[in-house]
């Protein structure tokens, strides 16, 4: 799955993995995405992303962005987004649930990536990591652009966290035009999604996939 906001950049690859068919995700996290860590990788190289080009963190539905410059052996310790300018270096965060916030700077070629569900979003990671592209990048918010993916949301969901993402998105600079949501809520259809929710934990995990390769 891809977005129309971001396919108008070119010098950036995106992706949104669905729910495979046939692999069994009935299973706590760790062995799910143990299952599923080669057929994501398959999507990073099909992008144009070397092997061992993709950097993912550790999600702990915190706030914390990591600024990265080459891919680290582990996921990154206590991170929930990822920003860098390197390119070559695909930046990656799982789903099943939570928002996936997309964010690419065409004039920098900086650009990020956020776990952001209900309590990150609470923290506003989003801000976070705009501010971090602004500080290491020189980044200006107003030439962000911000993608959401799909999420769970009301009515399946007591909390609009896609609703406070946008508002963080716009309150940190970006402008209402660079900001595109999908609409779409994962809870809706487990055929193409995976559901924290409506699968009470035991399920797959989807992943967020931006980054700017060398040869571009």
């Amino acid at each position: 799955m891809t977005f129309p906001l971001l396919n108008e950049l070119p010098q950036f690859k995106h992706r949104f993995t669905l729910r495979h068919p046939t692999i069994p995700v009935d299973a706590e996290r760790a062995e799910v995405v143990a299952r599923l860590w080669d057929w994501h990788h398959q999507h990073a190289r099909e992008m144009g992303f070397e092997e061992g080009a993709m950097c993912i963190a550790e999600q702990v539905h915190g706030n914390q962005v990591a600024v990265v410059e080459q891919a680290p052996n582990l996921p990154i310790p206590a991170a929930d987004g990822i920003v860098t300018a390197t390119p070559g270096l695909v930046i990656g965060i799982y789903v099943a649930d939570c928002g996936a916030l997309y964010l690419a700077d065409p004039e920098t070629g900086a650009c990020g990536i956020v776990h952001s569900g209900k309590k990150g979003s609470e923290l506003g990671i989003a801000a976070v990591a705009i501010q971090k592209m602004q500080e290491h990048f020189g980044s200006q918010p107003r030439n962000i652009r911000a993608q959401l993916g799909p999420c769970i949301r009301v009515p399946a969901y007591e909390v609009d966290f896609a609703s406070q993402i946008r508002t963080s998105c716009l309150d940190a600079g970006v402008l209402p035009e660079h900001f595109a949501d999908c609409g779409i809520c994962t809870s809706s259809d487990l055929q193409r999604y995976y559901s924290y929710r409506i699968e009470k934990g035991r399920t797959g995990r989807l992943l967020a996939l931006l980054g700017r390769p060398a040869t571009t």
